[in-house]
This record gives structure tokens, C-alpha cells and sequence, in this order.
């Protein structure tokens, strides 16, 4: 496959001696007349482990050159790999103007071209950005887009030091397009590789790269107020961290990354309120855990104007406790919800089969008497009680009771669903999800 790769920076450099590993055809361009003689020279301009091996093998194979002219490349390339930069202004917002001129070099090119041609944006650009691409094309092209060309989204996720292993072992390889061609041409670029092949919808790949990088941000700010924290303390972080990462089942894991409802319970609030007072006392400021709380707060006020919207003064919460199967109140911002709705006048009835259980016994029937004695009033005995008077359902944990509820609602309710009680949300009724 003949591939030209606009922008001989980091990215650029790495994809195209890779792609020339595994066979393709590789033209780089770029506007800079010194990278482009260092790579028709099969030399690097940047430093990677390994690079300098791969273009050195790449131009000796004759599957590497490079040059300025735009044109030349397009009308011998089958695709474009978009993959200059996109610094930030000083205001922090994404400075895409590099891109757009790529895109309109591109267009300009295309226009005398008549084979289908896929544009793809390598560079970590907001949700949104393939689309506006596609239209600068066609602008500059006199083509349309899904006729003659295609723009796809295909986000790195290549680490300095280690760029040529994440690119020949990544865990995936995600495009995001809704072109067939554009697809199935993408999947044949990428099949030498041997990853998952992962096609979506544009902005879900652009919004990615953005979710890992915000995380890994995050990640490394929390183990360093960890780290603080423990030194103040006199406790080895290192011995600490190593431990915690030895969880895969709850701390390296999937459990908790499901947009939903905010967090409640009997741990998470009391340890968390622990450690920031901890903090404190040491004199240390820890910002990231002390907004874990401020975070968890405002999507509690998130869910409550949700129910506001929409205008219904009689609802029904279906589930009370913080967590499906358990009759746990404690810290549940379920809690939260209802006594705030209570204050505005709204008309509640609950159903939760596991705290109307707690009501006659268990360990929460105590706390149920003494803390929420006028909540316990607005229990009712069944679902059906909720469904038949109850202009807003509120789904508010995954009760597999409630699995069906979406099939049972009427056209004149509106459902406000917390968890996502379904992966795919079909209902006759007006439908919220609270991320969703």
C-alpha cells in the first residue's frame, strides 16, 4: 500500500519507518526542506531507540522517500496520515491551523485525482476535527466526501522512549470512521501489525487519546500527593504503590471507569475525608484528593437538575441504595438526591427491594429509623406501584430487577437513568442518561 505521511515530526517519523517495516510504501512530506532530505537520506531527525535502524533498512529497501511537493505525493499516495502538530494558543485552547492547511493542500491536490483517496488525522485533535476536515477538503477539492475521498480519525498512542515497541504492540488499533471503504483500506494498512482492529464512530476516537492522556495526568499527580503524604508520615511510597498496583481486580481494573451516578457508600467518602484531614494536619495541600470530593459533590447537583428539567413534580426512584444487591444508605447520594427533592415539594415513592428487607432487619435498619425515618415512608412494594403514577422514573442502581423497566414505561413518563440500566437505551418514553 503507497502512503504519504504529512509531518516528519516525532509521530510522522515513527509511522513512517513502521509502516515501511511491514511492507508499505512510504513518501513523507513535509515543509521543512532539511527533514526531507534526512529522510530521502534514511536518517533521523529526531532521537528514538531503534528509529535510526528502521529508516537506515526502510531506504536501503527503497520504500522510503520524502518530499516537499504535496501534489506529487497525493496523486501517487492510496492514503494520507495526517501528522503535524497541534501546539496549544495561549489561552490553552488547540491550535488546529497547521491541520486545516494540510487538509486544504490536500483538497487542492485531490482535485485532478480519480481514484478514491482516504485522509487520515494522525494528531490528537478535539471530537469534531474530522468532520470540519472533511469539509475543508471538499471546499478545496470540488469532491465529496464518501464519494471520492474519506476522512478518518486514527489517534496514536506512542510513548517517547518506547515509540517503536507501542507501535508494532499496542493493544488495539482504533479508527474512527463511518466510510466502509475508508475502513476496510485502514484494516489492510494495519494487518500486518496483528492487533484488534476497532472501527468507531469519529469523535469517539478523537475524545480517546484525550481520555488517556487526561488519566495518565491524573495518575501521576495522585501517586505524588500519595507520595507526599507519606513522607510526611515517614512511609515508604514506593513499598505502598507497588502494593496497590498489584490489584488488578479493583485498582488496575475496569470497576470503576462507568460513567454513571456519583460515588456513596460506607468507604469511599469516610476514607477519602480521612486522608485529605491527614493531609491537612501534615500541612499539605493535596488539591487532586480534595477534588475528588468537590467532583463528587457537583455530579450529585448534576443529577438533581436533571429531574428539574424536566418539569415532572411526581417521581419515582427505582433503587436507593449507592449499589446494586446491597442495602447499604450510608453516604448514598441517592440519599442526597431524594431529601434535596423532598425540600422542593417534589411527591416521592421508592422502590428498592434489598432496603425494604433492611427496614424489617439487618444492619441498616437502625440507621433507617434514626437518620431517614421520613424517607422509609415513601417505600412502596413493587415496581408496578412506581410504573402506574409516576410521571419521572429515576433508575438509580443496576438491580437487575430493573432490567426491563425501559420496555415498561409509558410514552407520557420520562426516564432519568443514572446507570445506564441498559447498553443500548430504547424506550417509548423521553429518555436522559445522566452521561449518556
Amino acid at each position: 500500500m503507497k502512503v504519504a505521511i504529512f509531518g516528519l515530526g516525532y509521530v510522522g517519523t515513527v509511522c513512517g519507518a513502521c509502516f515501511a517495516r511491514f511492507g508499505h510504501d512510504i513518501i513523507g512530506v513535509d515543509v521543512n526542506p532539511l527533514k526531507v532530505q534526512m529522510i530521502a537520506e534514511g536518517l533521523s531527525p529526531i532521537v528514538e531507540p531503534e528509529l535510526d535502524t528502521l529508516l537506515a533498512e526502510a531506504h536501503a529497501s527503497g520504500r522510503l522517500r520524502a518530499t516537499t511537493n504535496t501534489e506529487e505525493a497525493v496523486q501517487w499516495a492510496d492514503i494520507s496520515l495526517v501528522c503535524v502538530g497541534t501546539p496549544s494558543n495561549e489561552n490553552g485552547s488547540l491550535n488546529l491551523e497547521y491541520i486545516y492547511g494540510v487538509c486544504r493542500e490536500i483538497g487542492q491536490a485531490l482535485r485532478t485525482k480519480q481514484d478514491f483517496h482516504v485522509v487520515v488525522i494522525r494528531s490528537t485533535v478535539l471530537p469534531g476535527t474530522v468532520d470540519r476536515c472533511a469539509h475543508i477538503i471538499e471546499e478545496s477539492s470540488g469532491k465529496r466526501a464518501g464519494t471520492d475521498f474519506a476522512v478518518a480519525s486514527n489517534p496514536e498512542f506512542l510513548r517517547e522512549g518506547s515509540a517503536i515497541r507501542d507501535f508494532v504492540n499496542p493493544p488495539f488499533t482504533l479508527v474512527g470512521t463511518n466510510d466502509e471503504r475508508a475502513r476496510s483500506i485502514l484494516q489492510q494498512l494495519y494487518a500486518p501489525i496483528g492487533a484488534e482492529f476497532i472501527a468507531v464512530e469519529p469523535r469517539v476516537a478523537e475524545m480517546l487519546k484525550y481520555v488517556n492522556n487526561s488519566f495518565h495526568a491524573l495518575k501521576v499527580a495522585f501517586a505524588n500527593e500519595i507520595g507526599e503524604i507519606c513522607k510526611a508520615m515517614g512511609i515508604d511510597s514506593h513499598a505502598v504503590m507497588e502494593l496497590f498496583m498489584r490489584d488488578t481486580k479493583l485498582n488496575i481494573s475496569t470497576a470503576y471507569f462507568r460513567p454513571g451516578y456519583a460515588y456513596g457508600g460506607s468507604c469511599l467518602p469516610k476514607d477519602l475525608s480521612a486522608l485529605a484531614y491527614q493531609a491537612q494536619q501534615l500541612d499539605l495541600p493535596v488539591p487532586v484528593l480534595r477534588s475528588i470530593q468537590e467532583s463528587n459533590r457537583r455530579h450529585i447537583e448534576f443529577g438533581i437538575r436533571l429531574i428539574q428539567r424536566t418539569g415532572k413534580k411526581k417521581i419515582g426512584l427505582l433503587g436507593l441504595s449507592f449499589k446494586a444487591g446491597t442495602d447499604d444508605l450510608r453516604e448514598s447520594p441517592l440519599v442526597v438526591l431524594v431529601e434535596t427533592l423532598l425540600g422542593k415539594g417534589y411527591s416521592i415513592k421508592i422502590y428498592d427491594r434489598n432496603v425494604n428487607l433492611a427496614k424489617l432487619m439487618g444492619a441498616n435498619k437502625a440507621y433507617i429509623e434514626k437518620q431517614i425515618p421520613h424517607i422509609s415512608q415513601l417505600f412502596v412494594s413493587s415496581p408496578d406501584e412506581i410504573l402506574a403514577d409516576r410521571e419521572c422514573i429515576v433508575i438509580g442502581n443496576k438491580d437487575p430487577e430493573f432490567k426491563d423497566i425501559l420496555d415498561r414505561v409509558r410514552p407520557d413518563q420520562v426516564v432519568i437513568d443514572l446507570v445506564r440500566i441498559a447498553p443500548v437505551p430504547k424506550t417509548s418514553a423521553h429518555y436522559e442518561g445522566i452521561c449518556w
